[in-house]
């Protein structure tokens, strides 16, 4: 048996086969479970490629989360074709050039409001539209990298991942009472096209493997995915509001 055998899982940010969001489908449908993908904007094409190198392949439903409509249609999609949904993968992120780079005092609110939007306000918009459908409890992953500290090049990036690690414990909080758990796994850098879009990510590729103690490959996400599974299955029953480090333990050693 797979530690999903019969879950109905709803994964976001699949692009391309390199993105950590397609490792994690990967092993879920291995594991057993029953997938539906999301896309957005000009990226849905390249998800709905991507699905055909999934087992199925799985479908692909459009979700832009700066779309007011669109977590209805999607709900009102998810529940005509499964009824109820027993997971979900939060891997929605994006911020403006002008957020990342050197400079932090660089960007202006115009361009903050849209990196907090989608990579912090998106997990409260996908709680919206899995939570109504978990009869059952459920578990929401969500995909982080960790914001306790301030990270060269990453910026306003970073501030929107700390809202997003506070987002998750406040959902936890929410949604407990319903069975449905929020945690979060910050993984380590993982050379994805998200990641080459962020100016001087090679800074983390050189000096990660270096510190991590139990080493680091960026090419190598599948211990990720395999942390993501185990917290979307029944496996950790009493866990929510957690962030769970996959990064070799990098962030538990000093300098």
């Amino acid at each position: 048996m797979g530690l999903l055998d019969g879950k109905r899982i709803l994964v976001t940010g699949v692009l391309t086969d390199a993105s950590i969001a397609f490792g994690i489908a990967s092993l879920a449908a291995a594991e057993g479970a029953d997938l539906v993908l999301t896309g957005a904007g000009r990226g849905l094409s390249l998800t709905e490629r991507t699905a055909r190198k999934l087992p199925g392949p799985p479908p692909v439903l459009a979700f832009d989360v700066t779309e007011p409509d669109h977590p209805a249609a999607l709900r009102d999609e998810l529940a005509s074709r499964w009824g109820s949904v027993d997971g979900a993968l939060h891997a929605i992120g994006f911020a403006p050039e002008a957020c990342l780079g050197d400079d932090f005092m660089a960007a202006g609110w115009d361009d903050v409001k849209v990196a907090l939007e989608i990579s912090s306000y998106s997990l409260k918009t996908l709680a919206e539209v899995v939570a109504p459908l978990m009869d059952n409890g459920g578990s929401i992953v969500g995909l982080d990298f960790d914001a306790t500290v301030a990270w060269p090049f990453y910026n306003w990036m970073g501030v929107a991942k700390a809202a997003f690690e506070s987002t998750a414990r406040y959902l936890a909080r929410s949604l407990g009472d319903r069975g449905i758990r929020v945690n979060l796994v910050a993984a380590g850098p993982v050379r994805t096209v998200a990641a080459r879009s962020i100016p001087g990510f090679e800074v983390f590729e050189d000096s990660w493997a270096g510190r991590a103690p139990l080493g680091w490959d960026v090419k190598d996400s599948s211990a990720v995915a395999k942390a993501a599974v185990a917290l979307l299955s029944d496996w950790f029953p009493m866990t929510t509001g957690e962030m769970i480090h996959v990064d070799g333990g990098f962030h538990a050693v000093g300098a």
